[in-house]
């Protein structure tokens, strides 16, 4: 399975267990970004994260040897259903250039395929490159009385981080 994102001249393929090392690295310099928004949140362990499932799609670059170089990924779970982002990174050094876009369109794109319905998320109401940029890559809020079980309970898990003020979203895939 694979895309070829018009913004970016990023390919898109499906993350394999040699990956992990450097989207951990990836997701650690993207988190340092939310630092420097005034954010202080608690410390990840992408290693552990990915080792509990999920599907994940990975940008590369074309690297300075020839070889290409992971520069994001989107990690999708399923939650009541659908699909869900639970997180979607890009190296800060290659920020601006459409690979977010890239990976979430081909992300949207693949749960389509597999015949889910919506993708959902949480995210920073206000942090732009959180809520304002969802809600112009086609998401919108989700009232709490459509969340299902599982999207639920993952909105506890994250409150009980201090992870806030969070909101969640959704968009249709059909």
């Amino acid at each position: 399975m694979s895309w070829e994102p018009t913004v970016t001249s990023a390919a898109i393929r499906l993350g394999v267990s040699a990956d992990v090392p450097r989207l951990a690295e990836v997701s650690r310099a993207a988190f340092t970004l939310f630092g420097r928004a005034g954010l202080e949140l608690p410390a990840d362990d992408p290693e552990a994260e990915f080792a509990g499932g999920g599907r994940t799609l990975v940008a590369e670059l074309p690297g300075g040897d020839g070889e290409p170089l992971v520069v994001g990924f989107a990690w999708l779970v399923e939650l009541d259903g659908d699909a869900h982002l639970a997180e979607i990174s890009v190296h800060p050094d290659h920020g601006r250039q459409g690979v977010g876009s890239a990976l979430l369109e081909a992300a949207c794109a693949d749960a389509a395929e597999r015949g889910l319905g919506a993708m959902t998320l949480t995210t920073f109401r206000d942090l732009p490159f959180n809520g304002p940029w969802y809600t112009r890559m086609g998401f919108a809020e989700l009232p709490r009385e459509q969340w299902g079980v599982e999207l639920a309970a993952q909105w506890r898990a994250e409150e009980s981080l201090l992870v806030a003020p969070r909101v969640v979203m959704r968009r249709g895939l059909r």
